[in-house]
């Protein structure tokens, strides 16, 4: 394939060196291989990092992130998206990424809009529920999965169900080295005389040492110049949980067989030039792990591919690579048999000689170069895989009785109701009302929609998004007055202010949508400019008394500390407003009303998104509780026997111990209903939200109850709700703009509503 096809920029995530793992050294390695042979390619690197401090990481580490830090996920996720890689190469190990089997992995690749292209360096045969659910996910989200070896394609296929032709096989990458007599390594470290056996890599339990030293006695009394040599340190992750108890135990071991003289520790991790000293010196690399369950091993890549003789126990890589007599295997946990094979070895040197010869010619494939090529060979299947297959809806999205799909999205409406000036606040039937004028609720609104359209590729058929967009926010920063702080919400069809200051509610919004914006617009000005007026409102959020405006700024500053995460008065605020909902909460909630107030009102599903947002940020799991404990009861009260949404009616809204009125239901209820659901599902990752969320959405296309769809799907506009007999016929900014923003929000949780295979 010609280079000239290669994508452009390519994003590594991963661990990185200097951090002390396998998987830092081989993302290093792939990173430097794949720099070296796309020379006009963008190549960088996000490293997940395990300390507070974080590392001295090179250059080529553009981005860092805390493994433990779920919002880091998506932060990071966001800054990918601004940097237009053309590709993600993941590296996956279990134990590298924060949460249960590692799934916060899955909230940045839920995120990300390039192709993903994942290298699996742990498959399982026997995975527990919670590694058996990031599999399913992990491997639907990537676009093209490598594995190392047959085992773990077969693996993939068998018991992950992925389609084999999803899946590259691509070997361990490997320095390219000549091929040279051990005797040249062995003067240089000062052992000519020595028949050297060598384990190198990081030590814990799990890697067998102590069955080669038990083996020892019986391989020096036939070989007394034999010396086994220890290379590397211990695992950092091991030595703060229990120093180095192994280490001790293996030179205890040593002594207690009395070959202590012949076992040589290394307690570093070594450059790459030392390895390969060290590599080369040897006469018979020993790898002698204890479970067949490795699919990989850098290791032993390295060993075979310079051209040694190895001896295994036959753990699924070592099967593979060592079959043919390639190298020689050993039971598990078999120190006679380990013993009786090594010494079969050094007693023929001819055979060992040819053993030699055949690994490094079958390493040849594996230098670093050639698997390089194979990697940009995959991205580029990716990218033109990723072109070829347009996005489409959910698969199997259905109504209650019909089939159907997510709608495309239709901006003509919207076009219609905007002008120079903004968006116009209502519609007679679908026609602009000018005489209603405009409002900042909307432009708002307006403006989420603008910001979230852009994070995705809209049709160039539409009208230009980018244009609308820049009106919207015009619109905000002309709204805000620079002497109080606040600003106004109701402005005339000749462009007259009716107010000095907008409603408390209303202001709220306007910080919510200046929060994202700071965070995530696409044009660099316009991240200046909505950073500079949200700065300019929210002090005076501290006076408000309105519950929804304390939940709509909260959801804005969340927002807006993606793009700031360290900005002292938006983090104080954050905790202030939280801590004035969970008052409220203490105040009026029971078992039989878990609510916030006396009364179900509007946007209520608001309370519970800003709680949970806050709970994840601040990491109280107690104000995630209430969230969610909040969430589930509001879903219980609108779902009807029959299974569709019912939103709680503005005409009468629900006091407590009172009749509930049912009708008539605003769009605005079921596009918060979604919103929260979809940031329970992020939190908790239940596939009950990724339901509930479905359910409101399609109260808008029909399951309700009436059996009457309020989006016009010619136009794109959305009908001002539902009344008991009869869908309202005007098409207003706040209801097409809520039924655009529910269908951002299912279109981002595409994915999630496919379930893992149990």
């Amino acid at each position: 394939m010609s280079a000239s096809v290669y994508p452009k920029g390519i994003a590594f995530l991963g661990n990185f060196v200097p951090r002390l793992c396998g998987i830092s050294t081989f993302t290093h390695d792939l990173y430097q291989a794949i720099n070296t042979a796309a020379t006009d390619a963008d190549c960088y690197v996000a490293a997940v990092t395990d300390t507070p401090e974080g590392y001295d990481y090179p250059e080529a580490v553009r981005l860092q992130f805390q493994e433990k830090d779920l919002r880091a996920y998506r932060r990071t996720a966001d800054i990918l998206n601004f940097k237009n890689a053309d590709v993600l190469c993941v590296q996956h190990e279990f134990g590298i990424y924060g949460g249960p089997a590692g799934s916060h992995l899955l909230s940045l690749l839920k995120e990300v809009r390039m192709p993903i292209v994942t290298t699996l360096h742990t498959i399982l045969e026997n995975p527990t529920r919670e590694q058996n659910a990031v599999m399913h996910q992990l491997t639907r989200l990537s676009d093209r999965l490598v594995v190392m070896s047959q085992k773990g394609r077969e693996l993939l296929q068998v018991v992950y169900g992925v389609d084999a032709s999803k899946i590259d096989v691509i070997a361990h990458g490997i320095p390219d080295v000549d091929f040279q007599p051990a005797a040249v390594y062995k003067d240089q470290l000062g052992i000519h005389d020595r028949k050297v056996l060598l384990t190198f890599g990081l030590i814990g339990p799990g890697k067998g040492i102590e069955h080669v030293i038990e083996a020892l006695p019986t391989v020096i009394k036939q070989h007394p110049e034999v010396v086994y040599v220890i290379l590397g340190a211990t695992h950092p992750k091991l030595v703060a949980k229990d120093g180095e108890r192994y280490r001790l135990s293996l030179i205890s071991l040593a002594d207690q067989h009395k070959v202590k003289k012949h076992v040589i520790f290394h307690n570093r991790y070594v450059s790459a030039d030392e390895l390969q000293d060290f590599i080369g010196a040897a006469d018979i690399y020993v790898t002698p792990y204890l479970d067949k369950a490795q699919i990989t091993s850098g290791t032993l890549a390295y060993a075979f591919g310079s051209g040694k003789v190895v001896v295994s126990t036959p753990y699924w890589h070592a099967a593979e690579l060592l079959a043919e007599g390639r190298g020689a295997l050993v039971p598990f946990h078999d120190p006679s048999a380990m013993a009786a094979t090594i010494n079969e070895l050094l007693d023929d040197p001819a055979h060992m000689q040819v053993m030699r010869e055949q690994a490094y010619a079958a390493g040849r494939s594996m230098i670093w170069p050639a698997v390089a090529r194979q990697y940009l060979d995959t991205f580029a299947h990716a990218c033109a895989d990723r072109r070829a297959i347009a996005r489409t809806a959910v698969a199997g999205w259905t109504l209650e009785k019909q089939p159907s799909l997510l709608p495309s999205r239709q901006f003509k409406h919207i076009a219609r109701m905007s002008d120079g000036t903004g968006i116009f606040q209502h519609a007679i039937f679908n026609v602009p009302n000018f005489h209603e004028g405009y409002c900042v609720d909307d432009n708002a609104r307006a403006f989420i929609l603008g910001v979230l359209t852009a994070e995705k590729e809209v049709p160039p058929t539409e009208p230009k998004v980018a244009d609308l967009t820049a009106i919207y926010l015009a619109f905000l920063a002309a709204s805000l007055d620079y002497e109080s702080g606040r600003f106004r919400n109701f402005m005339s069809f000749q462009r007259e202010w009716l107010e000095h200051a907008g409603s408390e509610d209303s202001h709220g919004r306007s910080l919510w949508a200046t929060g994202l914006g700071a965070a995530r617009a696409a044009d660099y000005h316009h991240r200046k400019l909505a950073a500079q007026l949200f700065r300019m409102g929210l002090p005076v959020v501290e006076s408000f008394s309105s519950p929804r405006a304390w939940a709509f700024a909260l959801i804005g500053i969340d927002q807006f500390l993606h793009h700031e995460p360290t900005n002292e008065p938006a983090l104080a605020l954050l905790g202030r407003l939280t801590d004035r909902l969970k008052e409220l909460w203490a105040a009026h909630s029971s078992e039989s009303w878990p609510w916030f107030e006396r009364s179900l009102t509007y946007e209520n599903a608001r309370f519970c998104e800003a709680m949970i947002l806050s709970g994840q940020r601040n990491q109280d799991a107690g104000v995630l509780e209430i969230g969610l404990k909040a969430l589930t009861w509001l879903a219980s009260l609108q779902t009807t026997p029959t299974g569709c949404f019912r939103p709680i009616g503005s005409n009468g809204f629900y006091p407590q111990d009172d009749r509930r009125a049912d009708f008539d239901q605003q769009p605005v209820e079921a596009q918060a209903m979604v919103a929260a659901c979809r940031t329970a599902w992020h939190a908790t990752q239940d596939g009950r939200w990724l339901e509930e969320s479905k359910r409101a959405f399609e109260w808008f296309l029909g399951r309700n109850d009436l059996g009457l769809p309020l989006y016009d799907f010619a136009s794109g506009g959305c009908a001002d709700g539902l009344h008991a007999d009869r869908v309202s016929h005007n098409q207003g900014a706040e209801s097409t703009l809520a039924f655009h923003l529910s269908l951002t929000d299912m279109d981002d949780a595409e994915l999630d509503t496919t379930t893992p295979p149990p």
